[in-house]
């Protein structure tokens, strides 16, 4: 682009309040440039210029700037981590009644499938987890429940015959049953304030496209919205490397307990 990505950065910010300066910027503005490009425009200027006066393109810019790749069970070794020795370890250091907050939940695939892992071991009108994204477009998708027939594959067969029913041979709907049981609220993790006393916070493969002081902001506020010896739950890049620096301890991998 011929202009500035400084002032386009600061007009973005004026324009929508997410903050550029907190993502890695290789990647980021490798992103933008490919949808200014996609348009056939010239300069960021009149990028904003043209979102500014296009609320479809706008939507759309907004959209592009989450990363929504998701499926259910993503990891299975680490679900199965969790379901083995986190769970156990929770319920009996809480009880069976947890607060559970799955950050930055993308189309839902998380939180619904910690749904599912819970019933195993309780009614579901038991569970409430909060989920919560920056963006609202995905934040719809995840409310109407709808799969591409991939992002299931993780899936044991049992749990996709409760839980799902088809609607065409590529697609299916998760119950309304699952679907109350997740609140989901639309959240900005570098502004927004963060629920608090939860027991398990899971965020996975998000923190990743941030810079390092971000990161460690948002490690220091997920700290502060849990209860001493509760659970934070990371992805499989995102390993913390000096948690007792963040008021962690490893726990297990990917799982670091507040000390």
């Amino acid at each position: 682009m011929a202009d500035n990505y400084e002032t386009f950065k600061e007009r973005i910010y004026h324009l929508t309040n997410i903050d550029l300066n907190s993502y890695k910027e290789r990647q980021m503005k490798r992103r933008i440039d490919a949808l200014i490009s996609k348009h056939q425009i010239a300069s960021y200027n009149t990028y904003v210029d043209t979102i500014k006066k296009n609320p479809v393109m706008f939507e759309e810019f907004v959209n592009y700037l989450t990363i929504n790749v998701s499926e259910f069970y993503r990891n299975p070794e680490q679900w199965n981590l969790l379901e083995k020795d986190v769970l156990p370890y929770l319920f009996n250091k809480f009880g069976n009644s947890l607060k559970i907050w799955s950050a930055a939940c993308s189309t839902g695939d998380e939180p619904y499938s910690l749904v599912m892992l819970l019933a195993k071991y309780m009614p579901l009108t038991r569970i409430n987890i909060i989920a919560t994204d920056i963006d609202k477009q995905v934040l719809e998708k995840a409310k109407l429940g709808l799969y591409n027939i991939k992002s299931l594959k993780g899936l044991p067969k049992e749990i996709l015959a409760k839980y799902f029913r088809e609607i065409n041979s590529n697609t299916y709907q998760i119950t309304d049953d699952v679907k109350a049981r997740v609140e989901f609220r639309q959240h900005d993790l570098l502004k927004d304030g963060y629920p608090s006393q939860c027991n398990l916070i899971i965020c996975r493969n998000v923190l990743i496209y941030f810079t390092e002081e971000a990161k460690d902001e948002i490690y220091k506020k997920f700290n502060m919205a849990l209860k001493k010896d509760a659970i934070l739950f990371v992805g499989s890049t995102e390993q913390i490397i000096q948690p007792q620096n963040l008021q962690f301890a490893a726990y297990k991998s990917f799982f670091y307990k507040k000390i």
